[in-house]
C-alpha cells in the first residue's frame, strides 16, 4: 500500500513536469551539458600529461563514465534529500511524521527533478563510447559488471547521501556537511583514487566508500591489478558494499527520526 502511494505521488510529479515539454527539454539539455563540462576538464588535463595517477586518458574516461552515470541516477532518485534541513527548520518535517507514508519516501517524492535525466544521459553516452573504444577482454562476468556497475554505484552514492543529510537531525544546519559528501562525491569518484593522498584513499575505501562507485569496477573491466596493491576481490565487491551502505544509511536515518523532537524543542 505504501509503495503504491509513493509511486502515485512520483507519477504525478513527473506528469506535471512533462506538461511543459519545451521547458523540460531545455532543462534536460542544460543538465546534459553541465555534466559534460566535467569531462572537458579531464580532457584538458590530459593535454598537459600523458597519464593521471597511472591511468591513461581512455581509462580515466571510463572511470568518469561510470561515476557520472551513477551520480546522475543517485541525484535523480534521492537528490531531494538535501532539502531535509529546510523541512526541519520550517517545521514541515513534523507534518510528515503524522502521515502514513515513511518520512524518507515523503521527502524523496516531494519534488522529483526529472530534468536530472540529462546527467544520466551524459554519463551513459560517455560510458558507452568508452566501453566501445577500449580494447577490453569481454567475459560473461565483465558484461554483467558493465551493465550493473552504474546502478550499484548509484545505490552506494544514494546511501551515502541519505546518511550524510541525516546529520541535520542533530546539527542546526547540516547542509554544508551533507554537500561535502553529495557534490564532493561527484568530483572525487570521477578520478582514480591513486591521485589522492593516503588518508583520503583510505577514507574512500573504508569509510565513505566512493572508490566502489567507479574506481574498483573500472579496474575489473580493464582487467588490470590495482596500482596501490589492494586485493583483487575489492574490484568485485561493490554490490556487497552497496548492501552494507544501504543498511548503514537506514540505521542512521531511523535513529535520527527516532531522536527527532521537533522544531519547538
Amino acid at each position: 500500500m505504501a509503495e503504491r502511494i509513493y509511486f502515485r505521488i512520483v507519477g504525478s510529479r513527473i506528469r506535471s513536469q512533462l506538461a511543459y515539454p519545451a521547458s523540460f527539454a531545455l532543462d534536460v539539455v542544460a543538465q546534459f551539458f553541465g555534466q559534460g563540462i566535467e569531462l572537458v576538464v579531464i580532457l584538458v588535463v590530459f593535454t598537459q600529461v600523458s597519464t593521471l595517477g597511472g591511468f591513461s586518458a581512455a581509462e580515466v574516461v571510463l572511470i568518469y563514465g561510470l561515476a557520472a552515470t551513477a551520480f546522475g541516477l543517485a541525484d535523480l532518485s534521492v537528490g531531494q534529500v538535501e532539502e531535509l534541513p529546510t523541512y526541519i527548520r520550517t517545521g514541515e518535517f513534523d507534518v510528515m511524521l503524522l502521515r502514513p507514508l515513511g518520512t524518507l519516501a515523503q521527502l524523496l517524492s516531494a519534488d522529483v527533478a526529472l530534468k536530472r535525466v540529462g546527467r544520466v544521459a551524459a554519463g551513459l553516452g560517455v560510458l558507452g563510447w568508452s566501453l566501445a573504444t577500449l580494447d577490453l577482454e569481454w567475459t560473461p562476468a565483465r558484461v554483467v559488471l558493465a551493465v550493473t556497475a552504474p546502478v550499484v554505484g548509484a545505490v552506494v552514492l544514494a546511501a551515502m547521501w541519505v546518511a550524510a543529510n541525516a546529520v541535520s537531525f542533530w546539527l542546526v544546519d547540516g547542509r554544508e556537511v551533507a554537500n561535502s559528501v553529495t557534490y564532493g562525491s561527484n568530483f572525487s569518484t570521477s578520478y582514480p583514487i591513486t591521485i589522492y593522498g593516503p588518508w583520503l584513499r583510505r577514507m574512500m575505501c573504508y569509510v565513505v566508500p566512493g572508490a566502489f562507485v567507479a574506481y574498483f569496477p573500472a579496474l575489473a573491466l580493464l582487467g588490470r591489478p590495482d596500482p596501490l596493491g589492494l586485493p583483487e576481490a575489492l574490484q568485485w565487491s561493490s554490490p556487497l558494499v552497496a548492501a552494507i551502505a544501504v543498511t548503514g544509511a537506514r540505521l542512521v536515518w531511523r535513529t535520527g527520526v527516532r531522536h527527532y523532537q521537533g522544531t519547538g524543542s
